[in-house]
């Protein structure tokens, strides 16, 4: 896959995008990441890339005509599967199932907005989609876009080396993981649930089960309520609620 960034600040992207699994998987040649700069498709001499709003009104607004030559000349050439993006608040929220239909792209352009935002026909005309990674408002759209990166990327074969890796993340099924453990056995007084050092496999299986719908209930309760739930599901869950509620 490749992913290409058009932003105003590349120099912003210099070390998330290289250290731990994206530095590895760039390295491998799984994953390709450019960040082109918008100021480079200026045709003034003061490399103007924004302007007052029309109508009024406080800040800049990005230029459409730099926005649109920087995406065009990354989407010419070869016809790839590919998808153009455009991070703001506007947008639609992202998800790990997002980040996994986008997964299945051969190239993704993320246009990163800045200032008070981009011109209108950016988002109309030219980009495919918007979106927006939580209700809040930012800077610009460059930390958006290295979090759409590292989520996608994540869902490439080969990324994060164990093929299963992924589908044990909170959110890939659809439930937050389950709570996991390292050694040593007992620190401070707080020791591994038994269960987990038992050696029997299927009784892990079912606590790891419980416990991923324990956190999901207790903390995004809302993610159930579209959760496809097995009979064996709904027999934990009650489990669970007589569990925390002290009742039998």
């Amino acid at each position: 896959m490749r992913i290409d960034i058009v932003s105003l600040f590349p120099e912003m992207f210099e070390g998330p995008l290289g250290t731990s699994i994206l530095k590895r998987a760039r390295e491998a040649s799984l994953l390709a990441i450019a960040v082109t700069n918008p100021r480079d498709f200026t045709v003034d001499k003061h490399r103007i890339v924004d302007d007052y709003p029309f109508g009024g009104g406080s800040g800049m607004v990005m230029k459409p005509d730099p926005v649109f030559r920087a995406v065009e000349s990354l989407a010419a050439g070869e016809a790839l599967k590919r998808r153009i993006i455009l991070m703001c608040p506007g947008g639609e929220r992202f998800t790990q199932e997002k980040a996994k239909e986008l997964a299945a792209y051969d190239q993704l352009i993320l246009v990163c907005g800045h200032y008070e935002g981009v011109d209108e026909r950016v988002r109309r005309h030219l980009a495919d989609e918007a979106l927006s990674i939580g209700d809040y408002v930012l800077t610009g759209g460059e930390l958006p876009a290295m979090v759409v990166t590292d989520a996608v990327a994540r869902m490439l074969p080969g990324v994060l080396g164990a093929c299963d890796a992924a589908e044990q993340d909170s959110f890939y099924s659809g439930l937050l993981e389950y709570p996991q453990y390292t050694r040593p056995r007992e620190f401070r007084g707080w020791e591994v649930p038994e269960v987990l050092v038992s050696g029997d496999h299927a009784k892990i299986a079912r606590w790891r089960r419980k416990e991923s719908l324990r956190a999901t209930l207790l903390r995004r309760p809302d993610l159930l309520a579209s959760f496809p739930l097995s009979k064996e599901d709904a027999k934990l869950l009650a489990e669970i609620r007589a569990e925390e509620t002290g009742e039998e």
